[in-house]
Order: structure tokens, then sequence, then C-alpha cells
């Protein structure tokens, strides 16, 4: 993560829910929109990388068998492992990109609001190990906040430039959307490997 993490302290100390995603509307149909613009209805192995505080997790945990979702932040962890307590199917870890990611293939990875921390290079270092624990028959799902944020590395169109950048070269492109303007909107992007 280029952000460094006393950032990210900082940010969780100051609120439970930084950015609102257990109670705003605008979360709520974004998570709607993320869930339908996944081409399976079911996956057997996920990683969620950047799961916050876990409302997206509990929502992708109905849709696979396991999920292992990942944050560096150890009180944003604390707050997911409380709200999904009852889901025996998710591993809460504590990772960080680009280097530290859980060993295997998941056949399913999702980025939601988290690759615009990272640096061009840091990005460029995260899609490599992103890419290499994708199964052959994996989803990758991209989802970023397009505003621009003064203290975000990148924005969300620029890390999803730097995704689609990769196509032709084992990645394929599945689907987009974009939602709102440029005061609240995001992107949403699905790709699968090219076998």
């Amino acid at each position: 993560m280029t952000l460094p993490e006393d950032y990210f302290e900082d940010v969780y100390r100051a609120r439970e829910d930084p950015w609102d995603f257990a109670t705003s509307l605008y979360e709520a149909a974004k998570y709607a929109r993320t869930l339908a613009a996944l081409p399976r209805g079911h996956y057997v192995r996920a990683l969620e990388i950047g799961c916050s505080i876990g409302v997206l997790s509990g929502l992708l945990a109905e849709r696979v068998d396991t999920l292992w979702a990942v944050d560096l932040n150890d009180q944003a962890l604390t707050r997911a492992r409380v709200r999904n307590a009852d889901r025996a199917n998710i591993i809460f870890e504590r990772r960080r990109l680009p280097d530290d990611l859980p060993n295997g293939l998941f056949d399913l990875i999702v980025l939601s609001e988290v690759l615009y921390y990272l640096s061009p290079e840091d990005l460029e270092t995260a899609l490599d190990a992103i890419l290499g624990r994708l199964s052959a028959d994996g989803t990758l799902l991209l989802v970023h906040w397009t505003p621009h944020v003064h203290d975000y590395p990148q924005t969300g169109d620029a890390v999803h430039a730097a995704t689609i950048a990769r196509l032709g070269h084992g990645l394929r492109h599945l689907h987009a959307e974009r939602y709102g303007d440029d005061q609240q909107g995001y992107r949403l992007d699905v790709f699968a490997q090219d076998t």
C-alpha cells in the first residue's frame, strides 16, 4: 500500500464506518450493482482485497464457498469480524498490497475502493500478484470511486485504465459500467482470464 498505514489508522480511529459503507444508499446501490455484475451465481474460492469493515464481505459470502477477506488495518478487520460473526465461510486476514496476498488460486477476486491507494509502480506490482492468483476460469471485478481525491495517489479511472492496458496479455474484458458524475460516481469493470 503506497499510502502509509498511519493514514488508515487515523481514518478508522476517527469513525466506526469512515466511508458510511453500512448506511449509505449510494454504497448499497453500488454493492447491488457489484453483485449483479458477477457473471456466475456461485464461486468456490474468492478473495476480497481491502475488505474494510466487511459490509461487502457479508454480501459476497452468500455467493462463495470460502472467502478470504483481507485488509491492512486491524481496526477495520476487528469490525469486519464482528459484523460477520455468523459467516463461517469468511477468513479475515491482515494483508498488505502489493506483495502480501494469500497463496493459491481464486476463481473470484474483488477489489472495491482499494487500488487508487497505490502509486502507479505499486499498482503494476499488485496487478502482477493479483493476476497470478486468478484461476484459469476466474473472474476479476474492480469497482472504484472516480472523482479525484486530493490525498489518493491515483483516481479510479487511472487504476481501471492500467488493468485494461493488460487486455490481450492473459486478460479479457467482460463488462463495464459507470454511474454518477465528477462529484459522486464510480466505475465497475469485470475481467476474466484469457485462456
